[in-house]
């Protein structure tokens, strides 16, 4: 079993594909897409969490199958876009924020991008959504979005990849890091 992450799918929001210039003709064409990216990677037993806005704007039908074509064992973090029809959908938890130890990594999830979080002096990461990937990574935080995975779940190791090759540590860590030394400096 393995365990994906992604966020911000839009199913059957048109209005996505100008805002987050996504390169589909229409919304069909999109969705299909994610469709077929998500089951591309993900196995019948992974489990994916979903970090929010899985869509907007489809009938409760329609929801319900799209969500039965994609595979795994599905967990959602609610986005600002995750109203009844998509929280009706049986997914195996829901939650406003996480914390989970996963492959022994302590992870925070929420929709929404944190300056801070906990564990971020010890090493937890925080992954989020939202942004459709306006706002960059720091070497312990990571949009899961699809606009920043080429429109599919991620694994854990793909994130770490990531956050290794990205220098900046989070704000609170480098504003600590910062009155570390200025209090050195007054000794």
């Amino acid at each position: 079993m393995t365990t994906f992450f992604t966020a911000d799918s839009h199913f059957f929001h048109a209005g996505v594909l100008r805002m987050s210039r996504r390169p589909f003709t229409d919304i069909a064409e999109h969705d299909e897409m994610l469709v077929a990216a998500w089951n591309a990677v993900v196995g019948p037993k992974d489990e994916v969490w979903h970090l929010g806005d899985f869509g907007m704007g489809g009938t409760p039908e329609r929801y319900a199958a799209i969500f039965k074509r994609l595979r795994g064992r599905k967990h959602l973090v609610r986005g600002n876009h995750d109203k009844p029809r998509v929280t009706s959908l049986p997914w195996h938890e829901q939650h406003e924020l996480v914390s989970r130890k996963i492959e022994g990594q302590r992870i925070i999830m929420c929709h929404y991008p944190m300056r801070a979080w906990a564990g971020a002096f010890r090493g937890s990461i925080s992954l989020f959504g939202h942004t459709h990937g306006l706002l960059p990574d720091t070497s312990q935080s990571c949009d899961v979005g699809v606009d920043r995975w080429a429109y599919r779940p991620v694994t854990l190791g793909e994130i770490r990849e990531r956050l290794a090759a990205t220098p900046d540590i989070p704000e609170e860590r480098r504003l600590g890091q910062a009155d570390d030394e200025d209090g050195a400096d007054a000794e």
